[in-house]
């Protein structure tokens, strides 16, 4: 019940991704156009952010689930049934809205209930059923595709997806009542005892709010929050870097494909170990190598473009930064978790993930204006600059925001 309705949602939305440019393209729109439907996505997951937190905290984990899934039933039916690109767009975005608040409902779940003990690898699995689905979809859409000749039955699998998702979530046992949580909850502060009569309803809680929460947490937001919006952007500029530089080098789609793909499988296959390294020797300890690994692999890349054997470095850098991003692994999840308030947190998730969601938007942009004004390995150097810059950061801040857990070597 922690688990499955996450690997639903990203199993089906991994199978709807790769092909929203294609059905873009299919209605007429050109390639500048087709990508912008496809970035609405990411726009969707970024403005969702603030108003999934403010759900949360309102009505709780699991009814906010149910109702971002009836709502991507809704978007994916949209979707199927598009008359021009720019419906199709609002679609998308409503789908990454949708998205936003699914996720954050998991993660303030995860972040009230797991203890902190082992909450590293906790987060580490719910980041790798993320993972699993946008690593599996792919391939289920080309069975698909393959089956039945159109796009429209990724689509199809999206919404049975959605549907098995919401009658899961829905009357499945409820995980907010079986597992209580780690910290009590928030009540009013006592008062003395007045003798009046009291006349209106009785405060219970004093919800502090998004925009509060946010100039109240400025200070982590402004440090630490930053530094996981560097992870974020370099972790996105790989995934529009390394199809880019396979294009450059003259690859064919295949080629560049399997390239693509073994960084992914890569990177799949060490999310687990990540947890693992924050739970036994602490949040830096996968934080800095992962920064250090994607950093540096970024730089040493650029320098690779026209020498002889350019093809076999750009294959191990690929490998090197499948790397660097598996050990990254759960680590905004768990440090987001880390530094929230310890009895409302969802405000707080919420800004977290609009600060990283933000560097992850702003990445491909990024790459994207470097390389129209210079040329695609300053871009890729710039993304290592910007990959150095955060492993500093982690070192400087999680030290000073993040507790020791008892336990950590």
């Amino acid at each position: 019940m922690v688990y499955l309705p996450t690997v639903l949602f990203a199993l089906g939305e991994g199978a709807v991704i790769p092909l929203i440019p294609v059905i873009a393209a299919s209605m007429g729109a050109d390639v500048a156009f087709a990508a912008l439907v496809a970035s609405g996505l990411v726009v969707g997951q970024l403005c969702g952010n603030l108003p999934a937190g403010w759900a949360v905290a309102r009505i709780g984990e699991r009814l906010t689930m149910v109702i971002a899934g009836t709502v991507a039933v809704g978007a994916g039916v949209a979707m199927m049934f598009a008359p021009s690109p720019a419906v199709l767009a609002a679609s998308v975005f409503l789908l990454g809205f949708c998205a936003a608040a699914f996720g954050l409902a998991r993660h303030a779940f995860m972040t009230t209930r797991v203890p902190i003990a082992f909450r590293a690898r906790a987060l580490s699995l719910l980041g790798g059923s993320f993972r699993l689905g946008v690593f599996i979809g792919p391939f289920v859409a080309a069975g698909l595709l393959q089956l039945f000749g159109s796009e429209i039955a990724a689509i199809w699998f999206f919404l049975a997806c959605l549907v098995v998702m919401v009658v899961l979530v829905l009357f499945g046992p409820d995980p907010e009542k079986t597992i209580p949580p780690t910290t009590p909850v928030r009540t009013a502060p006592l008062v003395s005892d007045s003798g009046e009569v009291v006349s209106g309803s009785i405060p219970t809680v004093e919800r502090t709010g998004i925009f509060r929460t946010m100039w109240q947490q400025r200070t982590v937001l402004g440090r630490l929050g930053l530094a996981a919006s560097s992870l974020s952007a370099v972790r996105s500029a790989r995934q529009v870097v390394l199809p880019l530089w396979g294009l450059s080098l003259g690859l064919d789609a295949s080629t560049i494909a399997l390239v693509v793909g073994v960084s992914g499988a890569i990177d799949f296959a060490l999310f687990y170990a990540s947890g693992q390294v924050m739970d036994r020797f602490g949040r830096l300890w996968a934080a800095m190598p992962a920064m250090l690994l994607m950093g540096a692999g970024f730089l040493a890349l650029s320098l690779t473009h026209d020498l002889d054997a350019a093809v076999l470095w750009f294959g191990m850098f690929a490998a090197v930064l499948g790397v660097g991003n598996g050990l990254s692994s759960g680590i905004l999840l768990t440090l987001g978790a880390d530094v929230a308030p310890k009895r409302e947190p969802a405000a707080f998730l919420g800004s977290w993930r609009t600060l990283t969601d933000a560097g992850g938007a702003t990445a491909p942009l990024l790459v994207s204006a470097i390389t129209a004004i210079a040329s695609l390995p300053v871009a890729a150097a710039a993304m290592g600059v910007v990959g150095l810059i955060g492993a500093v950061g982690f070192i400087r801040w999680i030290p000073r925001f993040v507790p020791r857990v008892k336990g950590e070597a």
